[in-house]
């Protein structure tokens, strides 16, 4: 039996006060096993109490100061750098990234809940536009602000247990929308923190709850016609099939990626073809590659492949594996022994088909080792789907055009990277790639929690990023005043 390192049962966050459930479930290490937690579970009644408070507090909440909202999310950002090193150690005993990646995660939190807060004291001030363009609107004046859609349901992914709990929660406290955030069964435990930090604010009872609701209650809770906004981040599949059943909901979905990194033939030297592998190699397999940017393709121009693939093969290699709570270790379990048996299944198959395995292949428990194919066939499930671990496939194209055309051969288009010091090229980019976003230089995982983050395709629809967030909650109202001397 594993050992448990807490006694205590985690309490959940209803309506704003701790509560507990009749239930409990563990929450496991992925890397030994131990129990990190237990957890409360809300019961059916609990969950109807925060819905309801929720549903009745909106109008409160929208007027709520914006001076009381900003307070709010400076507070928790405040606490979140204060106990970084302890949080970043709970991020990683729940999830089993690495606690070096793990600290990250917390200060992107940090930055999440500092934007809030600036969005907050600037947001709905108004936007003026005069009528009198024509003669009918003489003496009018439209003053357009924005107003909740209503509350918001939040369902947060296991990957960045922290991070993007944060993304669906401090985009609502900032526009005051109250919201009702699940995070993910395997990984409650950062999300729940959230709820603690919060606890010490003088935001409105029902503004926020935060439950850990298991998978197989969620679609009466989906369902709900008080929480008119679905927030999820997550696998295709459930994304899709939650927006199938609620087909009048407005639904944010931030789901799978293909993530490529080209290198195109004018990053040609030595030194350019290093800081590639390196950043090609430490972003395929960060956060054991469970990351919806991370790198899984790497298009290579033909002129450049054969000085590049080595380069890669060695910098993948060097990654320390290994116990997450080690300073040293890159590269941690996966999030269960099941996603590392579905990744080592793609990667047989790719083998069995052709594929060509140069480092890695190897599973022991949850730990997979940092892999890199080549010669993958175009019908293999690793080459069309998000393998979500460490696993690089590598190919080569002649010319930007067959490059990015390979991109745009995948049924998602998250983010793309492309190493090339051509302007004209980076533009023309921007202009081909059908993804959300083309990070020029660099891999596609780099992700600035302010900017506008969101996929094409089967990626997702709408936008994460604080302000592109409250949009979603939000919508336009116009007032016309009339009889004004403009």
């Amino acid at each position: 039996m594993p050992q448990k390192d807490r006694a205590a049962t985690h309490a959940f966050w209803l309506a704003g006060r701790r509560a507990t459930g009749e239930t409990s479930f563990d929450v496991t290490s992925p890397w030994d096993g131990r129990v990190v937690g237990t957890v409360s579970v809300p019961t059916e009644a609990q969950v109807e109490e925060a819905v309801a408070t929720a549903y009745a507090v909106r109008d409160t909440f929208a007027a709520t100061p914006a001076h009381v909202r900003a307070a709010a999310l400076d507070h928790v950002s405040r606490r979140l750098a204060e106990r970084t090193e302890d949080i970043a150690r709970l991020i990683s005993a729940e999830n089993g990234k690495p606690v070096k990646w793990a600290r990250g995660e917390v200060g992107r939190a940090v930055s999440v809940f500092r934007f809030a807060a600036e969005e907050a004291r600037r947001f709905n001030g108004g936007e003026g536009q005069r009528l009198d363009t024509d003669a009918g609107g003489q003496g009018r004046l439209a003053l357009t602000r924005r107003f909740p859609k209503g509350v918001v349901l939040g369902i947060a992914p296991f990957n960045f247990p922290l991070n993007l709990c944060a993304h669906k929660i401090a985009p609502a406290i900032a526009a005051g929308v109250p919201i009702v955030l699940k995070p993910a069964p395997a990984t409650p435990l950062s999300g729940l923190l959230i709820g603690e930090l919060l606890a010490g604010t003088e935001l409105p009872a029902g503004a926020w709850s935060i439950l850990p609701v298991p998978n197989d209650r969620m679609p009466a809770l989906v369902r709900d016609e008080r929480l008119p906004v679905i927030s999820f981040t997550g696998s295709e599949q459930v994304g899709y099939a939650i927006m199938d059943s609620v087909p009048r909901k407005h639904c944010t979905l931030e789901l799978g990626g293909n993530g490529a990194a080209v290198v195109l033939a004018d990053w040609a030297s030595d030194e350019d073809l290093d800081r590639a592998a390196q950043r090609i190699a430490a972003f395929s397999n960060y956060q054991g590659g469970q990351s919806c940017i991370s790198v899984q393709r790497v298009i290579a121009d033909t002129s450049v492949y054969d000085r590049l693939l080595p380069r890669i093969v060695a910098a993948v290699e060097a990654q320390v594996t290994g116990d997450p709570a080690d300073d040293a270790t890159d590269v941690g379990p996966l999030v269960s022994q099941d996603a590392a048996e579905r990744v080592e299944a793609w990667v047989r198959e790719a083998v069995e088909a052709g594929a060509t395995l140069l480092t890695g292949g190897k599973r022991d428990g949850a730990s997979y080792a940092p892999t890199v194919l080549t010669d993958v066939p175009a019908g293999a499930t690793i080459a069309r789907e998000e393998v979500f671990g460490p696993v690089l496939t590598v190919a080569r194209a002649d010319g930007e055009e067959a490059a990015f055309a390979a991109v745009n051969d995948s049924k998602y288009g998250l983010q793309a990277g492309v190493f090339t010091h051509d302007l004209q090229a980076a533009f023309r980019a921007h202009r081909a790639l059908e993804v959300g976003g083309v990070v020029i230089g660099d891999v596609p995982s780099y992700r600035a929690d302010q900017m506008p983050y969101g996929g094409a395709k089967q990626s997702g629809v709408g936008r994460e990023g604080v302000r592109f967030a409250m949009d979603d909650y939000t919508y336009e109202r116009v007032m016309v005043l009339t009889g004004l001397a403009l």
